[in-house]
Formats: C-alpha cells, structure tokens, sequence
C-alpha cells in the first residue's frame, strides 16, 4: 500500500503545521508561535516522518514548499542555522524508511493547504 501524506505549514500571524493522510482522512495540525514559514514546513514534515516511521507501506510526503523538499533531499544547500537543526531531526527519521520519498507538488494540489486553510 501507498501512504500519501500532504504536509503544510505556516508562520506569520497564524502560526502552525500539520498534514492529511489521503487514503485514511486523517489529519493532524498543530498550532506553533513564533515560528517562520520554514520552520512550519520542517515540523509538518517531521510530524508526518515520526507518525509513519514504523510503518513497511510506501510512504509519499506532498509538500508545496521547493526549499524544504530539496534541502531535505539533499539537493539543495541549508544556509539557515535553524532549519539545520531540523533538518537533522529530520535526516534520521528519513534514514529508517526503506520506501520513503519526499516530493514536492504545487500549492493548488496541496491537500494539506486546503484543510489547514492556508
């Protein structure tokens, strides 16, 4: 089976993160102060990483943020100290998936983005 998992996150005024799991409707969103949109990216990816991080299913992370996917992708560099260190919370996690992929899908296909209203 394929997980498909929609991740999205947001700073500024509203703060938070979460994602959508499409084939089960479950979702998750997390309020979050003081945080950058970024950041808000990371943590909903690494919230979506801890809760499928035992499972043998192929997992799909969605997210609309290029950045974020390429970084933790290892494709792009990370300049910022703070999105460093989550991403080496992240890295980890990513490491004890046998069928992990995280890509990355325009903001109008987010379903993520629809639900958290961002």
């Amino acid at each position: 089976m394929t997980i498909s998992v929609y991740v999205d996150g947001a700073g500024g005024d509203d703060p938070g993160y979460g994602y959508y799991v499409k084939e089960t409707g479950e979702s998750f969103y997390e309020k979050k102060p003081a945080i950058t949109n970024n950041q808000a990216e990371y943590l909903a990816i690494i919230s979506a990483l801890k809760k499928y991080v035992e499972s043998n299913d192929e997992v799909i992370i969605y997210s609309d943020s290029k950045n974020t996917v390429n970084q933790l992708n290892h494709e792009y560099a990370i300049n910022s100290e703070q999105l460093k260190v989550l991403a080496r919370e992240a890295w980890p996690i990513i490491a004890k998936f046998s069928n992990l992929k995280i890509k990355w899908v325009p903001r109008k296909e987010n379903l993520a983005g629809k639900m958290l209203g961002s």
